[in-house]
């Protein structure tokens, strides 16, 4: 549940979303800024590209009042990556529209981290800030990420899609999932 007090908190069975710490920051770039990793998000990140990243995460935080938030493992403090939500501010896209993403380091992947953290954030986007849908980015060569916007109950919108290279330079298309509470209500069962 979401927290009160000193900065957010939200706790699943496995894993904490939460604030970012300075302390997180080196260890998340070391485990998330790798070729596997960000094979579908334009690249392995230069030190100007990770500050800039930075500090737009620490943006939405302040302009919104979410973010995609540090991951944590429960069982033993290890920073998984980031999951959360945002504002849509990519080039072309649906810009303004609540976003839901994640990041994960390559040894927490198929474990189910990654759809506890996403159920975890639409639960929040629709509790708590109130959202009528959400929406999921991604390229089609990324059958992994929309593989698990399809298993979240997301559907396609094609409608959507926009013209954007920033991620994959070879498709140079964005191809966006969404979900409303309705959806989501029924997807959770």
């Amino acid at each position: 549940m979401a927290k009160a007090g000193a900065g957010f908190r939200h706790e699943t069975e496995r894993l904490i979303l939460r604030d970012w710490r300075e302390e997180d920051w080196a260890e998340f770039w070391r485990v998330t800024n790798t070729p596997a990793v960000m094979r579908w998000l334009g690249g392995v990140l230069n030190g100007a590209g990770m500050e800039g990243a930075r500090q737009r995460l620490a943006s939405y935080r302040h302009d919104h009042g979410h973010t995609f938030w540090a991951l944590e493992r429960r069982e033993d403090g290890a920073i998984l990556g980031f999951c959360g939500l945002k504002r849509c501010n990519q080039r072309g896209g649906p810009i303004g529209m609540m976003e839901v993403g994640w990041r994960l380091r390559e040894d927490a992947w198929g474990q189910g981290y990654a759809r506890e953290a996403a159920s975890a954030a639409l639960d929040l986007a629709f509790e708590r800030f109130a959202a009528d849908e959400v929406i999921a980015l991604t390229v089609q060569g990324n059958t992994s990420s929309w593989g698990l916007m399809i298993r979240l109950g997301m559907h396609r919108r094609e409608d959507l899609d926009f013209d954007n290279d920033e991620f994959d330079p070879e498709s140079g298309t964005i191809i966006v999932y969404s979900i409303t509470e309705a959806q989501w209500e029924r997807a959770r069962g």
